[in-house]
């Protein structure tokens, strides 16, 4: 089997992956193309909204996160957002056009006090109709089974980069932490979401061995998100040189090609990317985008822009799926109390 293979494989080597992004680029975009239309259609985009349900306070030490409590970011700090306010949210995306809702909550994990809430935001937005998802911290295998009884479709727990670099980015969880977590949601039932960010001073040799980590789990990730890195003021990371662009797209090939049933997510940073460079990113194979004015506490094009870019490449948006949609107690407090 040769390294451009389209068939799904889990033991990518490095060395292989790295040849794949040393093609020529028409090369590598014609096979990342070929192979994105053996799965899906090459003109439909699946749109997700991303809301910050809990912001600043992180104690970890992420060198790119703005939300981390060691670094002078002027974020302000937010606590747990309220439900209704998550469900008015909820309800506005899907009336703009997202078919899934992603919320995240700057925890290094869940406390035990806060899952009923989250839990409960979890069936009020499941009760909408949207797809869910969330992204929280590390999961114990507990509370992934919680999330995953309360109805969450996908869980998102990011690699960042390549095992070798990760040391340079943080210390305050380990690679093999990370993976536990993803296996813990694999467990549970739920789908997964992982990915990482390029742009953070790695080498390609770093990226090619993110993608081959995500490439090589027992399931791939039914969803990848690609983060270019947004350079935060406060942050290490506040002066780092953006990634040449043509890199970042054979990110989004490659990734394409050895992940070839995974929706493939532009995510972070596309407030700093032109429209021809997202249009080539579709071509390469991402079909997924986050839309809104800003991803948890980073900018993001406005959803009006991003219609007026999908019209003129003649993108359609994926449809929204039909979800069971499950009766819920008229407010938090009501389920609590009927939990009791």
């Amino acid at each position: 089997m040769t390294a451009s293979s389209p068939v799904t494989r889990h033991d990518w080597s490095v060395a292989e992956v790295s040849e794949l992004f040393n093609k020529p680029l028409n090369d590598l975009l014609f096979e990342a193309q070929s192979t994105h239309r053996q799965h899906f259609d090459p003109n439909q985009v699946q749109v997700s909204r991303l809301l910050s349900i809990k912001t600043g306070a992180c104690p970890e030490d992420c060198t790119y996160c703005p939300q981390s409590a060691r670094y002078d970011t002027g974020l302000e700090r937010e606590r747990l957002m309220e439900l209704q306010r998550v469900v008015e949210e909820a309800k506005d995306a899907k009336a703009t056009g997202a078919t899934r809702f992603c919320m995240g909550a700057a925890w290094r994990s869940p406390k035990a006090k806060d899952m009923p809430y989250v839990v409960e935001m979890v069936k009020e937005v499941k009760a909408l109709g949207l797809e869910t998802c969330m992204t929280l911290g590390m999961l114990s295998d507990d509370k992934a089974q919680a999330l995953a009884d309360a109805g969450l479709d996908y869980y998102n727990h990011n690699l960042d980069t390549s095992p070798e670099y990760y040391g340079e980015i943080i210390t305050t969880r380990t690679y093999s932490d990370r993976l536990e977590t993803l296996q813990n949601v694999r467990n549970s039932g739920m789908k997964v979401c992982a990915g990482g960010i390029v742009g953070l001073g790695e080498e390609q040799r770093d990226r090619a061995g993110l993608l081959v980590q995500l490439a090589n789990l027992p399931m791939h990730p039914e969803s990848v998100p690609i983060n270019q890195l947004v350079a935060c003021a406060g942050t290490p990371l506040e002066g780092q040189e953006v990634l040449d662009p043509i890199e970042f797209i054979r990110t989004i090939a490659v990734a394409r090609i050895i992940m070839p049933t995974s929706y493939v997510r532009l995510s972070a940073g596309r407030e700093e990317m032109s429209d021809e460079m997202q249009a080539m990113a579709f071509f390469a194979g991402a079909n997924s985008i986050f839309y809104g004015e800003k991803l948890l506490t980073t900018p993001n094009p406005e959803s009006n822009d991003d219609l007026k870019l999908f019209a003129r490449l003649g993108i359609n948006r994926e449809e929204l799926k039909d979800q069971p949609v499950k009766p819920v107690a008229k407010t938090f407090y009501d389920a609590m109390d009927a939990a009791c």
